[in-house]
């Protein structure tokens, strides 16, 4: 999709430091439990909010939930951040959830808020977790209460964007003697609306582009997970997830001046579609009755995108309509994407009747892409392949994990928890008749949490992890997304993983407030880095043709181009504040979660080549040296407002807002953010009726400002008409009690969020 493919290039970075982040939540199924007592307390190495009878958890779904759960914010209704961290894997009883972003969102917003139990905040995962870089995990944690039977959940939604977008969702669960059997169903249509204005130059050169994005989208997935208990020791599980995704006729029209001159009209057909089938076997045994088990599986994943576009440039002169009988440019692609990934793993928990856990693992992930790129250039009417961008990409890698921890209880007050994890990365890439390149790289992952319990009110900790990066699989794909002919993203088979480590200092007193100070450091950090250059040589006509002057000799011709590239740029440092309250006042009836985040950064590098660039005979390519090196202060604010309006517990008005002051990023200064959002809740026994209101004044935005030492610069504005109403119903049916099949882990989930 168009939409998405461009916006996670252009914001990629400005959307994690600001709370933008849409590229990895996951989730699954959820079940049902009583509510008794709201806690939100600090444990060992998280923060515990358990839910069970706070009045936000009564009628409304997961997702918004969890937009109420101290540290967790979301300004947009389609992500989810931990304040101060770059992105949030999402767990379901500290198994790593398998869907993507998308389907995570639509089966979190359908999964009633009366399955949870409690809700843990891992600012620093330990080395057991399978995370990235600087991320902090969700684990949601369901009720395990067993009886036969049967429950499931039915969910309609409709919002009012600048589009009429609508959705359903079912789910259905079933418990008979040693069989589980747990099921989800969502589908949905919906068409993205977004408005860019963009400019980039120098002091002698100055390029404007104005336009719109029009891209239709229509979901469909689900889940089935089976689970047989073959007796009190042994379980056996299958768990199946699919999602597609069909985006077709997606339009991005452009209009382009040079110099305050109408020059033309790129208007950019795509269509495209994905499909996502993951099969995982399970099997556990457990080996004592103090929680001991050991753990296998076995998992494979298919992944297929299709992308077939169209991109044509109008020459325009008087005015912005096009006349198609005119000679034009235009350029022809096709950019498939298959991802088969084949993975195993075998996890060990050992406690004793002294209080030691020990946690033990090793893992295996084997993973082939396949990116057979096609580029055609309209020539004389005809379209030509263009053998400078026509690729066909092999990508392998294998990786190799082990991890293991201690954990501890010293004393009543003091417990501590230790642990490392080994990754033995092997991976090499081919163009195939152009290039290859290996990449093997050893990394030894320690981790560290000590827990001081000064007394009942007080409780302090500190962690220490560090954690890689690798590129997502579409960032090593060797291939072109044009917005216009001269303003593209190109991905990089050649970018280095990143180094993090994190450390943290948490505080929290009376279970009701909470500071959490960290530093991070980032070594090899990439972004999408907006290159600016020319190329000289010679010119060519509309239709693709040399052109000659007087003397027979070629036009030469200097043309500027800006290319969104991700790629290895120096290092960053990120310090942060988090200061927060979460508290219930006058009996429960006003409840508030408030947290104020400070943020300071310091980021160093410099970018002069591309090395992705092909040399064009004839041609020379010139690019300006991209200069990162600043120091920034930043602060955000997310205030949220619970009010219960009845005696009989049945209308909640919600009212929340966010700010996000200007903040420097790789690409330039994201300007200041801020949403203003109203919602209204009615329960009628198994009826909850929705009505909310996100982003009331319209200003949920990104603007990106950005200026080089030379004097060239880029900006970028990005409106995604952020207004939206929804309408919301759920009918929950069945034994509401109903214990949900186990849930289990896939070997191949670090490898899934990278798709």
């Amino acid at each position: 999709m168009k939409t998405q493919i461009f916006i996670a290039a252009l914001f990629f970075s400005g959307l994690a430091a600001a709370q933008q982040s849409k590229d990895t939540l996951k989730v699954k199924n959820i079940e049902a439990v009583n509510i008794k007592k709201q806690v939100f307390k600090k444990q060992s190495d998280r923060f515990v909010y358990d839910v069970a009878s706070s009045p936000i958890a009564k009628g409304t779904n997961t997702f918004n939930l969890l937009k109420q759960t101290p540290m967790v914010s979301s300004i947009d209704g389609k992500s989810l951040k931990i304040m101060g961290k770059s992105d949030v894997v999402v767990y379901i009883n500290n198994k790593k959830t398998n869907m993507d972003a998308e389907a995570l969102i639509e089966m979190l917003k359908g999964t009633p808020s009366e399955d949870i139990q409690k809700i843990e905040v891992i600012t620093t995962p330990g080395s057991e977790f399978q995370v990235e870089s600087n991320e902090g995990v969700i684990n949601i944690v369901m009720k395990k209460k067993k009886s036969d039977g049967y429950n499931g959940t039915l969910k309609m939604n409709n919002e009012q964007a600048y589009y009429n977008n609508p959705s359903a969702g079912a789910s259905f669960n079933f418990r008979k003697n040693k069989w589980s059997v747990n099921s989800n169903f969502n589908t949905g249509s919906w068409t993205d609306r977004e408005r860019y204005t963009l400019s980039n130059g120098d002091p002698t050169f100055r390029n404007e582009s104005l336009g719109f994005n029009d891209d239709p989208n229509k979901n469909v997935g689900g889940s089935v997970n089976i689970d047989y208990e073959i007796n009190k020791k042994h379980s056996l599980g299958f768990t199946y997830n699919m999602r597609y995704n069909k985006s077709f006729n997606s339009i991005l029209d452009v209009t382009n001046w040079e110099n305050g001159v109408l020059t033309n009209r790129t208007i950019n057909h795509e269509d495209a579609q994905t499909r996502n089938h993951s099969f995982n076997l399970n099997y556990e045994i457990k080996t004592d009755t103090i929680g001991s088990k050991l753990t296998s599986n076995i998992s494979y994943l298919w992944f297929n995108r299709d992308k077939m576009s169209v991109n044509k440039s109008y020459p325009l002169t008087n005015g912005s309509d096009v006349d198609e009988s005119m000679p034009y440019s235009a350029l022809r692609q096709s950019v498939p994407q298959i991802i088969n990934n084949y993975a195993a793993n075998i996890d060990y928990l050992k406690k004793t009747a002294k209080g030691h856990t020990w946690l033990m693992g090793v893992s295996y992930n084997h993973t082939n892409t396949d990116n057979d790129t096609r580029q055609d250039n309209l020539v004389d009417n005809v379209f030509v392949n263009d053998v400078n961008q026509t690729n066909h990409f092999i990508y392998k890698e294998r990786i190799l994990g082990a991890y293991i921890t201690y954990e501890r209880k010293l004393s009543e007050k003091f417990s501590g928890k230790i642990g490392t994890r080994y990754e033995m990365t092997r991976s090499n890439g081919e163009i195939l008749d152009k290039t290859s390149f290996d990449r093997n790289y050893n990394n030894l992952l320690p981790y560290l949490n000590l827990n001081y319990a000064i007394n009942a009110d007080h409780n302090l900790t500190y962690s220490f992890s560090s954690r890689i990066r690798r590129p997502r699989f579409w960032e090593l794909n060797p291939s072109r997304t044009y917005f216009t002919p001269n303003n593209y993203t190109q991905n990089n088979p050649f970018v280095l993983a990143s180094k993090y480590y994190n450390q943290e200092i948490s505080y929290m007193f009376k279970s009701a407030f909470f500071a959490n100070l960290s530093y991070s450091y980032v070594k090899d950090a990439s972004n999408q880095i907006p290159l600016q250059g020319s190329i000289t040589g010679p010119q060519k006509d509309e239709s693709g043709n040399i052109v000659y002057g007087p003397s027979g000799d070629p036009v030469i011709a200097t043309t500027r181009f800006l290319r969104y590239i991700r790629t290895n740029y120096g290092s960053n440092q990120q310090f942060g504040l988090t200061l927060g309250m979460n508290k219930s006042w006058f009996k429960e009836i006003w409840t508030t979660n408030y947290s104020v985040n400070l943020g300071y950064s310091i980021y160093k590098g410099t970018v002069s080549e591309d090395p992705t660039s092909v040399p064009v005979p004839g041609y020379t390519e010139v690019l300006d040296p991209y200069v990162i090196n600043f120091k920034n202060f930043n602060y955000s604010a997310n205030i949220n407002n619970n009010i219960r309006l009845s005696a009989n517990k049945d209308w909640y008005l919600g009212v929340n807002y966010y700010y996000g002051s200007k903040v420097k990023i790789e690409s330039g200064t994201l300007g200041v953010r801020q949403s203003f959002d109203v919602s209204l809740k009615k329960i009628m026994g198994n009826w909850t009726f929705v009505a909310e209101v996100y982003d009331v004044f319209n200003q949920n935005f990104n603007s990106i400002q950005g200026i080089q030492p030379s004097g060239s610069y880029n900006n970028v504005v990005n409106f995604e008409y952020p207004r939206i109403l929804n309408i919301g119903v759920t009918y929950n049916f069945g034994n509401q009690k109903l214990k949900k099949a186990r849930e289990m882990k896939s070997a191949n989930d670090a490898i899934k969020s990278r798709t």
